[in-house]
């Protein structure tokens, strides 16, 4: 039997046709030899990851202060993909798991599931399950879903409370054409419960109130932060999440997920600590590297309406992108704050040809060149995908 390293490395990352049957299959066969914690199925285009962590984090931190071990709660976040580590993947009580239990969790399911079935599972698709394993011992368990919803690997099991992040068009080839096709795909996935973020498309609200009441489940509207202040419903001080973003330098829409995220943990009654956010680092989502370059790995147009407002201008972007984004409309979006654009190259089998992220440049009319290093003059942001992340970090090495 490989190890889980070589095992998953002979993996390919992705599929031009998925069999969604199997996934079910596989999780049939594992479910009765591990428990299920309370779940959390995170679905939406952008912010899944943030909310998640956010969620994750002020679940398990609020716990640790708890007097007796024996009421802590241990808490896992499955998030995806990773930046420059499979780990960051499978984040368990405060960190990235180790090795050391990704091992232990790859012999458990392969012995559980078998050659056959294991070797036919998709990347995502068995790292999903590895995922369980890792979390069978916790008591609140965050799944992150992939592009999808309804037929997403992180949907085989039960939840009690599913969270729609905001929905743009994104993975059309998926997902759907429209915004209405994409919501529901996506949306189709909840069961008991539904938070639904502030969404940009009011088109997403209404297909989420006909599904909740199709399939029986209760749907919250989330309020936006700016009316939990006025109204004064945060847990704790109304301004207080607003002076912690302020201080941390956080963008309108990460204060946003922690309001979301916050909401999530009280629908569920698990307590939390608001002031906890302030040691909370969020790698990859408009993160200072430093004191001139933040990065993000948002990639599509709804990214980048986001992130526009927190830039500041005159910024030089690090850029690239994937082949099936719509890369000239996310220029076109942070061309009014954008000094230039430095096209990074990146290592992926989808990566966008370079001329033609070269003629979108220029059909914008953006300046640009290659990126070769930075200088401590300049103002960057470093936008595009985990791909162009992990390309920037490995040249700053």
């Amino acid at each position: 039997m490989q190890n889980f390293i070589d095992f998953l490395n002979e993996k390919p990352l992705y599929y031009k046709e998925i069999d969604h049957k199997r996934v079910h299959i596989a999780y049939d066969i594992l479910k009765s030899h591990i428990k299920r914690p309370t779940t959390i199925h995170i679905i939406g285009t952008n912010g899944k990851g943030s909310t998640g962590r956010i969620l994750a984090y002020l679940a398990y931190k609020k716990s640790t202060r708890y007097p007796l071990p024996a009421t802590r709660l241990s808490v896992g976040h499955y998030t995806s993909p990773h930046i420059l580590k499979f780990n960051e993947r499978i984040w368990l009580n405060g960190e990235d798991v180790s090795d050391e239990v990704l091992e232990a969790a790859h012999q458990k399911l392969f012995g559980i599931l078998g050659k056959e079935l294991s070797d036919a599972l998709s990347y995502f698709e068995y790292t999903t399950l590895l995922a369980f394993v890792v979390f069978e011992n916790c008591d609140l368990m965050v799944l992150e879903a992939g592009l999808g919803g309804e037929f997403d690997a992180t949907n085989v099991c039960d939840k009690e409370l599913s969270v729609i992040t905001p929905i743009g068009i994104d993975h059309q080839a998926f997902l759907g054409e429209s915004i209405e096709e994409i919501a529901a795909t996506k949306i189709r996935s909840i069961q008991k419960k539904a938070l639904l973020a502030p969404q940009t498309y009011p088109e997403v609200v209404e297909v989420a109130e006909k599904i909740a009441e199709d399939v029986g489940a209760t749907l919250v509207v989330a309020q936006r932060e700016k009316d939990r202040r006025q109204e004064g419903t945060h847990k704790g001080h109304p301004y207080e999440l607003k002076a912690i973003a302020n201080a941390k330098g956080w963008p309108h829409f990460l204060t946003e997920n922690a309001g979301v995220a916050m909401q999530a943990l009280e629908i569920l009654h698990i307590p939390y600590d608001m002031n906890d956010l302030k040691e909370l680092e969020l790698f990859g989502r408009f993160y200072p590297l430093t004191e001139n370059i933040r990065i993000d790995v948002g990639h599509n147009p709804l990214a980048a309406k986001a992130i526009v407002e927190a830039m500041d201008a005159g910024t030089v972007l690090i850029y690239n992108s994937l082949d099936d984004k719509a890369y000239e409309e996310v220029l076109r979006i942070l061309k009014p704050k954008l000094k230039r654009v430095e096209i990074i190259k990146i290592d992926s089998q989808r990566a966008t040809i370079l001329e033609d992220i070269e003629k979108a440049l220029m059909q914008v009319d953006i300046p640009f060149s290659y990126f070769e290093k930075t200088e401590a003059d300049e103002t960057y942001l470093v936008f595009g995908s985990f791909y162009v992340i992990e390309a920037f970090l490995k040249c700053m090495r």
